[in-house]
């Protein structure tokens, strides 16, 4: 606990003397225009580092802030997260050109949950090329129950071990006409399952994986922002490849779909709806079946608890703004897994339901807690922007 306890403090610290530096420059523009004004305290300062943090900044090439606190769940217990979230234009005053974003995220847990990473949105001038981008690395101390639906459903097929993750995607999208983007799709994925119980459900399966994958991504986008859309709609497909040349142990594909809409209903409020399949095949290693659960996909099941060849699941989601930055929202979902299409039935769906708060802390960039439940389990989740 010791080496947490570290992580945990010197955490805090930075966030402090982030907010603290970042809280300074508007106490020296102050200072600039009035040589009396007394400057503020810490206290002030951090109170005026989140009044302003999401005032929409045109002529800024970027616009860069740090959150952080404290989260719990049922799966990762008590915890401390920090996330650093940037927002830049390559041509600051130009609308044709969106805002890109980034989001460097840290987070430890009382029970041995390790995540670090960054992921983003990059656009060109006049979005001419659309890049979104991820890299991870993850240790969890976490739950195997099998793969299929009969046996994920049991909580005796339970089996604790150490999931290891260093993964990234790249996607490089060229804008044809209006809303249109088609480009290639890179992905590479190291797993280990370390510190194993044997037998059970671990005798027949690969304990570290390799899997590089190469393929076509099509986007239809027509959202008024990508971080917190109020109107508009998303069409993404993919087609991903993992021959065994690249360097998987046994050659396997997978096609994904996500289809949204966001449409206003009222004052301050939208109604937001997602359908989402990944369908894989072939030789596919267990640690890049289709999973549902976490923070994404129906919120409040154990993450990749349930998991087979292919995943089928629908979001239905009312965002509404109460005060200022503040909002809550409230959803219903469904899912399914199964191990191929003709296979597909509605006698094991799984349901969603929750609710959560919204607090923008950023323009168009929420901070949200949810709190999910499904059959059997429920869950906390933390996290920025919108699960979908």
């Amino acid at each position: 606990m010791n080496y947490l306890l570290r992580f945990l403090v010197s955490s805090i610290a930075l966030c402090c003397v982030a907010i603290s530096s970042h809280a300074n420059i508007y106490a020296l523009d102050s200072t600039a225009v009035e040589a009396d004004t007394v400057r503020p305290g810490l206290v002030t300062r951090v109170i005026n580092y989140f009044n302003e943090s999401n005032k929409k900044e045109p002529t800024k090439h970027l616009d860069f802030s740090i959150i952080g606190g404290p989260h719990y769940s049922s799966d990762s217990k008590l915890g401390l997260g920090l996330l650093a979230a940037g927002v830049y234009t390559v041509a600051p005053g130009d609308q044709a050109t969106s805002p890109s974003n980034f989001t460097i995220f840290a987070d430890a847990t009382t029970a041995a949950h390790f995540k670090l990473g960054v992921r983003g949105d990059h656009f060109s001038l006049n979005n001419n090329w659309w890049l979104n981008y991820e890299l991870r690395f993850a240790s969890i101390d976490t739950k195997f129950w099998g793969i299929g639906y009969d046996q994920c459903r049991l909580d005796a097929n339970e089996t604790e071990y150490r999931y290891l993750e260093l993964s990234s995607f790249f996607i490089a999208s060229k804008r044809f006409g209006k809303n249109l983007y088609i480009g290639p799709e890179a992905i590479v994925s190291y797993v280990k399952a370390d510190k194993l119980f044997d037998g059970g459900n671990w005798t027949y399966l690969q304990e570290h994986t390799v899997s590089p994958g190469v393929g076509l991504s099509l986007t239809f986008d027509t959202r008024d922002n990508i971080t917190n859309p109020h109107r508009g709609i998303v069409v993404n497909m993919a087609q991903i490849f993992c021959p065994k040349f690249l360097g998987n142990t046994s050659g396997y594909s997978y096609n994904e779909l996500t289809v949204a809409g966001y449409h206003h209903l009222w004052r301050g409020c939208t109604a937001a709806a997602q359908a989402h399949w990944r369908l894989a095949w072939d030789n596919v290693p267990w640690t890049q079946l289709s999973a549902l659960g976490g923070s994404y996909n129906m919120r409040g099941y154990f993450e990749d608890r349930y998991r087979d060849r292919c995943e089928a699941d629908i979001c239905l989601e009312l965002r509404q703004n109460v005060w200022h930055r503040v909002g809550v929202v409230a959803w219903v979902g469904a899912a399914r897994i199964f191990d191929k299409v003709s296979n597909f039935n509605l006698k094991h769906v799984l349901p969603n339901y929750g609710f959560g708060y919204r607090w923008e802390f950023k323009k168009n960039m929420n901070v949200r807690v949810d709190m999910g439940f499904g059959r059997g389990q429920s869950g906390v989740v933390f996290n920025i922007n919108e699960a979908f």
